[in-house]
């Protein structure tokens, strides 16, 4: 069984998770939330669009051409772009490991200065890549901000609060604070073999007329466990947040992203959000953005929000978003709201399949960005890889 998937069966004790991750009391009764922003026209899910069961050379070749593919949401650059100055070049040749793991691009950020910066499988400094679950680690960003805002009141607060469709299901009686850490007790497969899974066949399920996708199919969810109890990991509740955050501010998640990311933290091109079929960014995948602004966002997250621009969300919510709410006992792994995290609580990562990933070490003051386009959405070799990679990288710096 592979690390991703004995992951899975990790247990959090219901009364750690009781307390220090939902946190607080929830307010009195809620006011009506506000009309979800107006979407982009809905369109056809083109049917050879299954990422997941593509050939290994078809993502080599498109998943830096998602936004050509299939519709995206534009988030133009930032109007004040921030450099990245060259480091002191890095005694580290990558070639070996990028042409043996796939990789598309590493970056390494040391003290916000380029220290590596190389490129494969035919990505450019111009071209964007296909994140996947790189993107939760953004859109939990954005509830941090919401907090800021006041559109959301607490992490405490029930699901039900913002979106009452969800009223008399699984999300009954589930806070925030539960699907930011994927511990609603919801049942959900998200085995990326399977396409009958459920996140296999979440994109594909046509909603009842009316209905926001994501809820409605949310919504007819079972429950396994009570809320708290158990992780599971599970992309549905990602988009489930996306919706949540989008319904809250009033505002389409890519335009959010722009206000309250993008621009303060000096992203210098365009990126592009993934819309499903009515027309609505998903929360929990497919931002594609160039090499070097997936590393602005690790700095952002590095510097707990206190980027050029202003500051992001603020600084207790990246302590909070990126500190191990969750134990797996098996390794030294764990996961925080939306982040990977390492027991030790040295290091957190904004992991996606395929072999991307984000990787912050504040007390190296290091960033390192890995673009890959792994032959298996997941893989315990392709993963022990990348962690003597980054093991390399560390002492090189050092």
């Amino acid at each position: 069984m592979s690390l991703f998937r004995r992951c899975l069966l990790a247990l959090a004790a219901a009364a750690v998770l009781a307390g220090a991750l939902v946190g607080g009391t929830p307010a009195g009764a809620q006011t009506p939330p506000p009309a979800a922003p107006a979407p982009a026209a809905p369109f056809a899910i083109p049917p050879d669009m299954e990422v997941l069961f593509w050939p290994a050379e078809r993502r080599e070749r498109d998943l830096r051409r998602m936004p050509e593919l299939i519709p995206h949401a534009r988030i133009d650059p930032s109007p004040n772009p921030r450099p990245l100055p060259e480091g002191e070049p890095l005694d580290l040749d990558p070639t070996a490991y990028m042409e043996a793991e796939r990789i598309a691009g590493v970056l390494v950020l040391q003290d916000g200065r380029v220290r590596l910066e190389r490129y494969g499988l035919g990505l450019t400094p111009g071209d964007v890549w296909a994140s996947f679950s790189m993107t939760k680690s953004l859109t939990a960003t954005l509830v941090g901000a919401a907090l800021v805002d006041g559109a959301l009141r607490s992490t405490g607060d029930l699901v039900t609060d913002y979106l009452p469709e969800l009223a008399g299901g699984a999300y009954e009686g589930v806070r925030i604070g539960h699907i930011l850490t994927m511990t609603s007790g919801a049942a959900w497969d998200e085995d990326y073999t399977d396409p009958t899974s459920d996140v296999a066949r979440f994109y594909l399920t046509p909603p009842p007329a009316g209905e926001d996708a994501t809820v409605a199919y949310m919504r007819r969810l079972e429950r396994a466990f009570p809320p708290g109890e158990r992780w599971n990991y599970n992309t549905g509740e990602t988009n489930l947040i996306g919706v949540l955050v989008a319904r809250a501010t009033g505002q389409p998640l890519a335009a959010y992203l722009k206000e309250k990311i993008w621009d303060p933290a000096g992203m210098e091109s365009a990126a592009f959000w993934r819309l499903d079929a009515q027309g609505r960014e998903s929360g929990g995948c497919c931002v594609s953005a160039t090499l070097r602004d997936w590393g602005r966002v690790g700095q952002m997250a590095l510097e707990r929000g206190a980027v050029p621009g202003g500051q992001i969300a603020s600084p207790r919510w990246f302590e909070r978003a990126t500190a191990q709410s969750i134990d797996f006992p098996e390794n030294d792994r764990g996961y925080g709201f939306q982040w990977w995290t390492r027991a030790d609580g040295t290091r957190f990562e904004a992991n996606g399949i395929f072999g991307q990933q984000i990787h912050v070490d504040p007390e190296r003051r290091l960033v390192v960005v890995i673009l890959s386009s792994w032959p298996t959405a997941t893989g315990r070799a392709r993963s022990a890889a990348r962690d003597a990679f980054l093991d390399q990288v560390r002492a090189a710096v050092e």
